[in-house]
């Protein structure tokens, strides 16, 4: 069903977004502690205006709903803040204070939430945290609203779900640089909001700057069905690992009558596999815990929430959304598994299923804001079958500039190429054109014509696109492609430093192997031990092949090793942050070094910085 065919007159989702509004910070404006603006939701004023020809009006109409900003009552007792984030903010009054569930990224936007609900329901100290699950917009400003030491003292209980801490800290360290720069694109963090811009992506309208932390839970929950009482708040918890993320949960709020789905189930179709880089996700599993969230509490609740969009009001229309994005789910597996069995492969299936059928077609939350069937369907057939579709012929394929430089040489040179592409562009066979000149700018990345005419594509497509996170990396490319060179050049630093403190040794002597240099390493054989004296670990580094191998404690039968470290698990921190550097830690006498103190030198030598840019539409 194409957007012309939904009910442009139905009011609910409008409604539902506005309903219970006590409170607005005007103007929504967030800054942090140096005046610096971490959040600005006045930026996206300009979207009370009719959609104009640069934007899908489907997604034009998401952004509005998402843009709503405020403190919100659901019901007596359970609030939201909503449009001060990516995400949503949830506080459940208890006997003596408030618990505060999923406090955003940023501490500041957590803090100027909490502000405003105070200012409306009185000074209530925070009672307790909730994180629902392990992504950053659901924990990264917990330090806005509790202090780390009232936790560390007991006075706070932070609840989590099982594996929190794992994920939390390592699902974007290995890949985490890569990742930040896709996310980039995803986010749309270049562009400008206005109608030709940024206008959100479809789970929210942006995602905030300020400062970000993470406080370790203690109290995680590990069974379907467990209920703890918090302050004289009862929550009735569901595990759902491996759905939106590895470690998530939804939960009851019995007494209040309100069903929390954390990111489960949305007003968009979710990702299967972000753009930005993930592990793909379970569909299958999704779907099947949707089915157990209605069966174990669709008849106990009347209000539907979410960390993400508006609620969903009455027991038969929440019972409907819980359905219908299981339907959804459920059928981009089993849709793109019955056409993959067939002989399909990803490409050619992502054609065939291009909307829903039936209610799900008509259903705005199924729409494909944020994940889309396109790019979904491609991740359900890479968790089966992986990136190979059988074919010889792409077994071992030229990289993109050798293979660039031979299609525009058999095509009769970039000019002749660019001709056609710009008659193709002429009538509107976009995709083609994308395509074509993407062979001409690996092949000549520098051919001005074709980089202005690729640009002029990718926004064409970008205006049309109903996918909020589609539109933005079409309007990036755009951007890249129209930069000068030196612009575009990569750079390196440390990406993900703040998470350093949070990551266990492992992690990151983990984050260490997969920057090694292995055909420069491939000529040294090193062992070092690491001794913290903090925290009583001790770690053995072998260098051997190319490869950086952890192990635990020590390890027999490799020989002695050629350096000794004896530190704190602190001042290693410290070095990793760049507050200190190994050779002035030890001069200080805050690490000794035993053995060869070059040993530690070879092999920081061999570590690669990450990029913190490159290009992504250009080679």
């Amino acid at each position: 069903m194409n957007a012309s065919e939904l009910d442009w007159n139905d009011p609910t989702d409008l409604e539902n977004a506005t309903r219970g509004l006590v409170g607005r910070l005007d103007p929504c404006i967030i800054r942090d502690a140096t005046g610096s603006v971490v959040w600005d939701n006045e930026r996206w004023s300009f979207l009370e205006q009719n959609c104009p020809e640069t934007a899908h009006p489907s997604l034009w109409r998401q952004a509005r709903l998402n843009a709503l900003d405020g403190l919100f009552e659901v019901v007596p007792g359970v609030y939201q803040i909503r449009g001060f984030d990516i995400s949503n903010m949830t506080l459940v009054e208890g006997d003596t204070g408030v618990v505060v569930i999923d406090p955003l990224i940023s501490e500041e936007c957590a803090a100027a939430g909490l502000a405003l609900y105070r200012s409306h329901r009185g000074e209530r100290p925070v009672s307790a945290v909730v994180y629902t699950h392990s992504h950053l917009d659901h924990f990264g400003g917990v330090g806005g609203v509790v202090d780390r030491a009232d936790v560390t003292a007991g006075r706070v209980p932070v609840i989590a779900p099982e594996g929190f801490m794992e994920h939390a800290v390592g699902e974007n360290v290995i890949a985490g640089p890569a990742m930040l720069v896709r996310a980039g694109y995803m986010y749309g963090r270049s562009l400008p909001a206005d109608p030709g811009g940024m206008i959100g992506f479809g789970l929210g309208q942006a995602t905030s700057s300020g400062r970000m932390g993470l406080i370790a839970p203690t109290a995680l929950i590990a069974r379907t069905g467990e209920e703890l009482v918090v302050d004289g708040v009862r929550l009735v918890f569901q595990l759902t690992p491996g759905t939106e993320a590895p470690s998530e949960m939804n939960f009851l709020l019995p007494d209040h009558r309100v069903l929390l789905v954390a990111e489960n189930a949305n007003h968009t179709l979710h990702n299967v596999l972000t753009l930005r880089g993930a592990e793909v996700r379970d569909a299958q599993a999704w779907a099947g815990y949707l089915t157990e969230t209605v069966q174990l509490f669709a008849d106990r609740a009347e209000v539907l929430i979410g960390s993400h969009h508006w609620p969903t009001w009455g027991r038969a229309e929440l019972t409907t959304l819980l359905s219908e994005q299981r339907d959804a789910y459920a059928y981009l597996h089993d849709q793109t598994v019955r056409l993959m069995n067939r002989g399909l492969t990803a490409t050619e299936i992502a054609e065939e299923l291009r909307e829903f059928p039936g209610d799900l077609g008509s259903a705005w939350h199924a729409r494909g804001y944020y994940g889309t069937l396109s790019h979904n369907s491609k991740a359900v057939y890479q968790r089966y079958m992986g990136w190979y579709d059988g074919n010889p012929a792409h077994l071992w394929q030229l990289p993109p500039e050798e293979a660039g430089r031979r299609y525009v040489d058999l095509m009769g040179g970039a000019e002749a190429v660019v001709k056609k592409a710009r008659e193709s562009f002429d009538a509107g066979d976009l995709r083609w054109v994308a395509e074509v000149l993407n062979h001409v700018l690996f092949a000549e990345p520098d051919h001005a014509e074709a980089r202005e005419l690729q640009a002029a594509t990718f926004e064409r497509l970008a205006h049309g696109a109903e996918s909020g996170i589609w539109r933005n990396f079409y309007l990036c490319g755009a951007h890249e492609l129209r930069r000068p060179a030196e612009a575009r050049r990569v750079t390196a630093g440390n990406s993900g430093a703040d998470m350093i403190p949070a990551l266990s040794t492992l992690q990151i002597f983990q984050s260490w192997a997969v920057r090694l240099d292995g055909p420069a390493a491939a000529a040294h054989r090193l062992l070092l031990r690491w001794e913290f004296t903090d925290t009583a670990e001790t770690w053995t580094l072998l260098l051997a092949n190319g490869v950086l191998t952890p192990m635990r404690g020590n390890v027999p039968g490799d020989g002695q090793p050629d350096a000794v470290l004896r530190l704190t698990r602190a001042e290693f921190n410290r070095a990793l942050l760049g507050a200190t550097d190994f050779a002035s830690a030890e001069a200080a006498g805050t690490i000794s070094v035993e053995g060869d103190r070059r040993a530690l030198l070879t092999l920081l030598g061999l570590l690669e910085e990450p990029a913190l840019t490159f290009p992504v539409a250009l080679p």
